[in-house]
């Protein structure tokens, strides 16, 4: 009988143990989808903290995108001297442009922009003002042909020299055209009708953040790489201050619109101490005071290249020009 009731007391502490364990573990693995009991909107920190989004459409051409940089990057290092063709400054930059798309698209920031119109405005910000010129400075497309299998390099290079993909190309990154359709891009999806969309339609949500990680990419490359190297930078710098100046004056207006542009934040800015008219008025904000200063720093920097490119060209001449006269 004690035998009996010890093996009882036994297979009770197990499926206590057991029970724990199995709620405990389903606990754990629901808790990244814990935000769909939410509608997918964190409403406080506590929700925040867990709201992740792992979208495969978001996650598998980020992963790619990463692994296809560092095999080129490496490959190149390998074959050349490191340095060449990507120098290390380079590569980190495009590290912290990647790390900055993880954060804009895969962290709490994104279903956090489904709560607070100042979220996804600096989610935005930070797609357009924090890795798109970053991307650009890690000059992605030589690593990623060295990426490739020789035979795909090839083809790929190949399809670059046709004619049409040529003028394209030279249409588009044209500063004005590129200045252009990223100022497009700006004012156009902040239409309300346009922006509202973005949070109930992942879909056009999709479309509107392409719309400005492209657009953006498009004018930093037309800006830092253009056909006229750093002596385009004199024009580039009035290209990056009058984007300073309208995307101040969309983000100016939108702090003191006396009224909601974006009713689809009504319900949803309580539960963060905010009322819909001063969550607008901080995405707003943050609109035109950190992201028209990012604009003014990048503008003087181009402009410093810009003036130490002229130099340099003004010492080349003289020196051209007296060696001529001795002569």
């Amino acid at each position: 009988m004690k035998k009996a009731k010890g093996k009882s007391k036994k297979a009770k502490v197990r499926m206590k143990t057991l029970s724990k364990i199995y709620n405990l573990t389903f606990t754990f693995y629901l808790l990244p989808f814990a935000f769909f009991f939410h509608e997918g909107k964190p409403h406080n920190w506590h929700d925040l903290a867990r709201t992740w989004a792992w979208e495969p459409g978001v996650i598998i051409p980020l992963v790619l995108s990463g692994w296809l940089y560092f095999i080129g990057v490496r490959k190149l290092w390998k074959e050349s001297d490191k340095g060449r063709g990507v120098r290390r400054w380079e590569a980190w930059c495009y590290a912290g442009g990647w790390f900055a798309l993880f954060i804009a698209l895969v962290s709490p920031l994104h279903p956090w922009g489904r709560v607070l119109f100042s979220a996804h405005m600096t989610q935005h910000e930070i797609l357009m003002l924090v890795a798109a010129p970053l991307l650009v400075l890690g000059r992605p497309l030589i690593p990623f042909l060295w990426a490739l299998p020789i035979g795909w390099a090839r083809e790929v290079g190949s399809w670059g020299k046709l004619a049409a993909v040529q003028t394209v190309w030279r249409a588009i990154t044209n500063p004005f055209a590129a200045w252009a359709i990223h100022a497009v891009a700006l004012w156009v999806w902040h239409i309300p009708a346009l922006f509202q969309a973005t949070v109930n339609s992942e879909l056009v949500h999709t479309g509107q953040h392409l719309s400005f990680l492209l657009s953006a990419l498009l004018f930093w490359w037309a800006l830092i790489h253009g056909r006229q190297g750093l002596m385009g930078y004199g024009a580039a710098t009035l290209y990056m201050f009058t984007t300073s100046i309208h995307s101040g004056l969309l983000g100016a207006l939108i702090t003191f619109a006396s009224t909601v542009w974006y009713p689809v934040y009504l319900r949803t800015t309580q539960s963060w101490g905010l009322t819909p008219l001063e969550d607008q008025q901080l995405g707003g904000l943050i609109m035109w005071i950190p992201a028209g200063l990012v604009y003014i720093i990048a503008g003087l920097a181009l402009f410093a290249g810009w003036l130490r490119e002229s130099e340099r060209r003004v010492v080349k001449r003289e020196a051209i020009r007296a060696v001529t006269s001795e002569e």
